[in-house]
């Protein structure tokens, strides 16, 4: 079987879903694991010489690039059944990252932390990843630094030592970043001492690597909160977990039901705290759902109207650091405020070209009103008919399958690669909830 290595470089081909909208998509579906997840908690595999496995690893390009550069630095990586993959970091030939697998992710900045506290070195290219506005890595290096490491940064690399090893100290992320917060988690994980970690990330994806930390032997406290206690340990030991559901997918499916009118079951979806925020902003719309144990009922033939504010004022959904509204969900909140009766603005606060591709949206026929790079008011139903578009990213590319599967006519999206990076098999999973999408070449 061909290894990651190589599924990495040949995954990324270009292609094109043609999509026929109209069809209400009905059934049942299981939301992957987390990508988000999945990243860091595979890198996290190299703080340890023991054996780490993964279950319910997505298949996806993100993952496959990821699993390609833990490889590269000499770590063993097996998969040992469908969606489980092992990686044994025993012996680490290098601490440098590949930089050609290394621009196809961002999250490939995911492996200073570990490399920095397993070998005492890192050296890693700039990252690659979505476009959707500056993404600075200010966090990562500052929270690096504080715990001990002597850093050097070039036009287009960046050189970490740490030739006495790391210290715990108590850090102050700049920003509440989730790669920065799993940085400094990781390698604090092997500094000496304890290390604080004050306004950190708390996303259900930051969660569960500390769950994966803890279970390799580590000892971190606060988890779920936005203070994080993490005692060193001078060795981790092999684990094995399984990654949770994408709460990003589920929501990705709930807008794709009610965008189409169908009836859908979301089984194994996890409903809980991971949906409050979405469950309170989707509801400006007017969509419901029901939580039934692990699953998600969405009905079908929703009434889309949007829930004025107090004294009639126009609503928003906005998003922001965990427990908000998580912005990889502001795509498909867009699509889906075109088809509910009335105004909402929408607010991206984290990204500051993450709207720009509304353009796209309103050749299909949406009237949006781009204020600027944050903002976006859009006033429905609009009635959309099919385009022949550019997938920009993962999630708005995700919010144009959407669109397409309810406009009139037929669409074209290039560009599916960017999808696919965070959304496994998708046309074969929306054809058997009856979309009309195939993948073309």
């Amino acid at each position: 079987m061909p290894g990651p290595q190589h599924d990495a470089v040949t995954s990324a081909t270009q292609g094109a879903y043609r999509i026929r909208g109209g069809r209400p998509l009905s059934g049942t579906i299981t939301p992957k694991g987390n990508k988000n997840a999945a990243l860091p908690m595979l890198a996290a595999a190299l703080l340890t010489p023991g054996p780490v496995q993964l279950d319910n690893v997505p298949d996806i390009s993100d993952v496959r690039a990821m699993l390609a550069l833990v490889e590269h630095t000499g770590a063993q990586v097996v998969q040992s059944g469908p969606g489980s993959w092992t990686v044994s970091a025993g012996t680490l030939r290098t601490a440098s990252v590949e930089p050609r697998l290394a621009r196809a992710i961002r999250a490939s900045f995911l492996l200073a932390g570990p490399l920095l506290a397993r070998t005492g070195r890192a050296e890693l290219p700039r990252p690659g990843g979505d476009r959707i506005g500056r993404r600075p890595l200010d966090t990562h290096i500052h929270a690096l630094s504080e715990l001990g490491a002597e850093i050097e940064v070039l036009p287009g690399r960046y050189l970490l030592k740490a030739p006495n090893g790391l210290t715990g100290t108590d850090v102050f992320l700049h920003e509440m970043s989730v790669m920065g917060t799993e940085n400094a988690l990781m390698a604090a994980a092997l500094a000496a001492g304890e290390t604080v970690i004050r306004n950190a990330a708390s996303e259900p994806h930051v969660q569960e690597l500390c769950h994966l930390i803890n279970a390799m032997g580590g000892s971190i406290e606060g988890i779920g909160t936005n203070v994080l206690h993490v005692r060193g340990c001078r060795e981790l030991h092999g684990a094995r977990m399984t990654v949770g559901p994408d709460h990003i997918e589920v929501g990705s499916f709930i807008g794709l039901a009610v965008a189409t009118g169908g009836e859908l079951l979301i089984k194994n979806a996890a409903p809980g705290p991971d949906h409050r925020s979405m469950r309170i902003a989707m509801g400006r719309l007017g969509i419901a759902w029901e939580e039934r144990g692990q699953d998600i009922f969405v009905p079908a033939n929703q009434e889309l109207v949007v829930h004025e504010d107090l004294h009639g004022a126009i609503p928003r959904i906005d998003d922001g650091p965990w427990p908000a509204f998580p912005p990889d969900l502001t795509s498909i909140a867009v699509v889906m405020a075109t088809q509910a009766r009335g105004t909402i603005l929408i607010h991206e606060k984290m990204f500051e070209s993450r709207l720009f591709w509304v353009d796209r949206l309103i050749s299909m026929g949406a009237r949006i009103i781009l204020c600027d790079p944050h903002r976006a008011v859009v006033v429905g139903p609009c009635r959309l008919y099919g385009q022949s578009l550019s997938s920009p990213d993962i999630r708005a590319g995700m919010a144009l399958v959407i669109a397409a599967l309810c406009a009139e006519g037929e669409s074209t999206i290039h560009n599916v690669h960017q999808i696919e990076r965070g959304y496994e098999a998708l046309a074969e999973r929306l054809s058997a909830l009856g979309g009309d999408i195939e993948r073309v070449e």
